[in-house]
């Protein structure tokens, strides 16, 4: 029997793969019927991590810029996402806190719900802004579309 992969594991093994193996689980993930982008992001502003994540999953199409509900989906998953990163206080300047993300975005069927599903996973480093002050971090968010 073929299990699919699931939304939210598909979402971490892109983000924390080497680029090889990271081209090798999006071809199937895509084989799988997951829509699927990547992204990076540097920042010590919370809201440049949203903007980065939207405006790239908008560039990809993975949602339609008509509809207010699949934005609104992706960004409750961005900022559930960014609250796993920030340990639950989406700040990060007003903390003297900086980081450096991967993301990626994956739509598609979760094996057990109806519809779709949308998932996006951070996974970087954050720490002061001071290179070598900062540690590894990882954060996923999953909504309904």
């Amino acid at each position: 029997m073929i299990v699919k992969i699931s939304l939210g594991r598909l979402a971490i093994l892109i983000s924390i793969l080497s680029e090889k193996e990271r081209e090798k689980m999006m071809e199937t993930g895509k084989q799988e019927g997951y829509r699927i982008c990547t992204g990076k992001v540097g920042t010590m502003n919370a809201e440049k991590v949203i903007s980065a994540v939207l405006t790239a999953a908008k560039r990809e199409n993975l949602w339609d810029a008509e509809s207010f509900r699949e934005e609104h989906a992706l960004y409750d998953a961005t900022v559930e996402a960014l609250s796993g990163i920030c340990r639950g206080q989406l700040v990060l300047s007003e903390v003297q806190r900086t980081v450096g993300l991967f993301f990626t975005v994956v739509r598609g069927q979760m094996h057990h719900a109806r519809g779709e599903w949308i998932a996006v996973c951070l996974y970087g480093t954050i720490g002061a802004p001071i290179r070598g002050f900062e540690h590894e971090t990882i954060g996923l968010g999953i909504n309904h579309i």
